[in-house]
């Protein structure tokens, strides 16, 4: 078999395979100045709305990381790579991950809501769970109250 007859049988398969590379690579570049044009748009969105300092980047991070995760899929499924059973996969990790990490979700969920809601701020007076203080920081995870008697409160 001579490089004529190679070129010959591969010309077929570089012509299918390499248009699905170029579509799929055009796919990731554009796509990903796209989701880095929708993330600063998203920041900028945030700040007019006045949204927590410490909320924003977590925010941002999120919807840049799955319009990433988004623009990536499409580009392999592009190429010919079947997602189904990759979606499968990512979906059992995240249920068990969410189901590991259950109590800290809910701890993550609770402190969202409250520096989306403003339900309080800091230096406000509180009665929760049964203890009352003054609110001394309000952060993702947890919020601090200092009580009369000098206690600090996670």
């Amino acid at each position: 078999m001579n490089i004529e007859e190679i070129i010959t049988t591969l010309k077929p398969y570089l012509i299918e395979y390499g248009t699905k590379l170029i579509i799929a690579i055009v796919i990731l570049v554009i796509g990903l100045r796209v989701t880095k044009w929708i993330s600063n748009k998203f920041q900028t969105t945030l700040e007019k709305r006045d949204v927590d300092a410490s909320l924003r980047p977590f925010l941002r991070s999120l919807v840049g990381t799955l319009l990433r995760l988004l623009v990536i899929i499409s580009a392999l499924s592009t190429l010919g790579i079947e997602m189904t059973s990759f979606a499968a996969i990512l979906a059992a990790a995240g249920l068990a991950i969410g189901m590991a990490l259950s109590g800290t979700l809910q701890n993550f969920a609770g402190g969202v809501v409250i520096l989306i809601l403003k339900p309080f701020k800091v230096g406000d007076f509180i009665t929760a769970e049964g203890h009352s203080g003054t609110v001394s920081e309000i952060q993702v995870f947890h919020t601090i109250l200092n009580t009369p008697d000098n206690k600090r409160i996670i």
